[in-house]
């Protein structure tokens, strides 16, 4: 009885920032059903359920966040200074704005608030963390991995909604200002990958972040242009080639211990998959919309896996604790 209230508040200490990857994952599961039933024709009754468990984990682990802030701020502040944590601060913001894709075909005013919410909050964290990368006095090579993308990603989301709400100008700056960092960050990735000692197996999973930029790019130039051209179809197959480029490496994938960074394999197959339904409906080859469909079923399954081992993970605190 007495080593329960000294062993939580330990816990909450070092619950990491990078939970917030869960609620992606499940945006990305979410708005996957929502465009394969739509491609489908068919309403399985399940959106207004997996909504409501995106939204609610999103809430709980905004709470125990808060809390943290609350009660270790200097745990906080060690995150903000971490040269790889410090890049998942922005799953919060692209959080809402996931969470307010999700809502737009339902509740376009809950949508349009999220929207609101989640572009400022992904503004000023894209503006900390740039000036943190510029300004950085230790930060090295073998720290950049592609959990530094995600800023970008967040940037090229917002015209995902931020188009059908009305938001046209904001949507092609915060476009133009994702793209711009994808590709330098894509080279520095590459060179790091290349010339340097491999990213460590904790991080390895994070390897998937390289899809989302050219998807979700793909989704958010499509909503802006409103047809397919040229430009569209080479940020897809971009994602699509890295997608497969992964995919060879699977045997890797498998060989490694859970971490919570198992959960980048989610959003980046979420958004590959989305992008080929896209595709399918701009193109109407029956062989997108299998691709399409079979990513989300893939998904599917990759989430309640993932589900499993983090409730396993925080069972066995495996996870809030010291150097995770």
């Amino acid at each position: 009885m007495m080593e329960t209230p000294h062993r939580q508040p330990g816990r909450l200490q070092h619950f990491p920032i990078s939970f917030f990857a869960m609620v992606m994952g499940l945006s990305g599961l979410t708005i996957g059903w929502e465009k394969a039933q739509m491609v489908l024709a068919l309403d399985l009754g399940i959106t207004p359920w997996l909504i409501g468990v995106t939204s609610t984990l999103f809430i709980v682990l905004m709470l125990l966040y808060t809390a943290k802030l609350a009660l270790y701020r200097h745990a906080v502040i060690q995150e903000l200074r971490h040269p790889v944590k410090l890049n998942f601060f922005p799953t919060i913001s692209i959080s809402l704005l996931l969470l307010s894709i999700a809502f737009l075909p339902v509740m376009n005013d809950v949508s349009r608030a999220l929207w609101m919410a989640g572009t400022a909050l992904h503004l000023v964290f894209t503006l900390y963390v740039v000036n943190v990368w510029i300004h950085h006095e230790h930060f090295q090579v073998h720290h950049m991995n592609p959990a530094w993308f995600i800023p970008a990603v967040g940037n090229v989301l917002v015209p995902v909604a931020g188009v059908p709400l009305g938001y046209q100008d904001i949507s092609w700056f915060f476009f133009s200002t994702g793209m711009l960092f994808w590709l330098i960050l894509m080279t520095i990735i590459f060179y790091r990958v290349l010339f340097h000692h491999p990213i460590e197996e904790r991080l390895m999973p994070t390897l998937f972040i390289l899809i989302a930029p050219p998807a979700v790019g793909f989704i958010a130039y499509s909503r802006l242009v409103g047809e397919l051209d040229a430009f569209a179809r080479v940020l897809y197959f971009i994602g699509l080639f890295l997608t497969l480029l992964l995919f060879t490496q699977a045997n890797r994938f498998l060989k490694l211990g859970f971490f919570l960074s198992w959960w980048a394999y989610s959003f980046p197959l979420a958004a590959i998959g989305i992008a080929s339904l896209l595709m399918f409906e701009r193109t109407g080859q029956d062989i997108y919309r299998y691709l399409g469909l079979g990513l989300v079923t893939l998904l599917t399954g990759i989430v309640a896996l993932l589900l499993a081992r983090t409730a396993i993970a925080v069972r066995r605190n495996g996870i809030c604790v010291p150097g995770h």
